[in-house]
């Protein structure tokens, strides 16, 4: 099931696609009251949603690409915990940009926090920030939402606690990240967090998601990868966390980035004002961002 946020006649509205991800339908129409997909993932399982759109008398929907769309939680109650250097060959090229001794292991994960004010919809437009950004770059991630709150869950159960997926852009400020010597400034600027199109949920990649991710810039294959290559799979990840943390229905993790981003190329390959950034998760679709001017 894919479900989106979107605006109707300027009022946010939470909605749901047809499988092919081509006709919408307000999930009001399937006697679903919420307005906002965070109380979605908050007062629903995936299933309880698939039971009501299956028992509704539906009036025709609307296409997708006549929509105004918004991110699927546009505005996250917390900051998006995402995990650095989660490909090995992500890891080496990044140890190559940084000029570093590639060691090859990684025995812990690499968590940061992403600062999210208002998260960027399929469609909507990167902010170059070129007063103060010149090096910057793109990474496609496959992002987790909770549904179910995770306290101390062991990686047996981990799964039970996704309510679903969908790809996040996690645009970083390269320049602006290696001189602060932390990640958070680099990749929390406005706008650097496009996210969509929809949430699929957890049913359609049951288990360890295996699924082929890669990014294109102006149509050129730049990453190309599978999720089954993550250091740190999904379960593994939410148990960790949720020793310390308590994952509340809504978070967003982002599980890194595939080899190919801008940095990796020699000389880099950053992205310039009017390219277009497409993120492509098989199984989920395809998240499509412009640099602004």
């Amino acid at each position: 099931m894919k479900l989106l946020t979107y605006y109707a006649d300027g009022v946010e509205t939470v909605g749901f696609a047809s499988p092919d991800g081509a006709t919408v339908w307000p999930l009001s129409a399937a006697g679903v009251p919420c307005t906002d997909m965070q109380s979605v993932v908050e007062r629903y399982t995936p299933a309880e949603l698939a039971q009501a759109v299956a028992t509704a008398d539906l009036p025709e929907g609307t296409p997708y690409n006549r929509l105004a769309h918004a991110a699927p939680i546009p505005r996250p109650r917390q900051d998006v915990i995402c995990l650095g250097i989660n490909y090995m060959a992500h890891a080496e090229e990044s140890a190559r940009y940084k000029n570093e001794a590639f060691g090859g292991e990684r025995p812990y994960p690499v968590y940061f926090s992403k600062r999210v004010d208002e998260a960027v919809p399929d469609g909507g437009a990167i902010n170059a920030h070129r007063d103060m950004v010149d090096s910057l770059d793109y990474e496609c991630e496959l992002a987790v939402v909770i549904g179910k709150e995770a306290d101390h869950v062991s990686p047996e159960d981990a799964y039970g606690h996704v309510f679903g997926y969908t790809i996040l852009n996690d645009v970083s400020a390269r320049t602006v990240q290696t001189r602060h010597k932390q990640w958070y400034f680099g990749k929390g600027l406005d706008g650097f967090t496009p996210m969509g199109p929809w949430i699929v949920t957890a049913e359609e990649l049951p288990g360890r998601p295996a699924q082929g991710i890669r990014s294109r810039v102006n149509g050129e294959l730049r990453q190309n990868s599978n999720t089954d290559l993550l250091i740190f799979d999904v379960a593994y990840v939410i148990s960790d966390l949720s020793r310390g943390i308590r994952l509340k229905p809504g978070t967003v993790i982002a599980m890194g980035t595939p080899a190919g981003v801008g940095m990796g190329f020699q000389p880099p390959k950053w992205l310039q004002p009017g390219d277009v950034v497409a993120c492509e998760i098989d199984g989920i679709g395809v998240l499509t961002n412009v640099v602004s001017q």
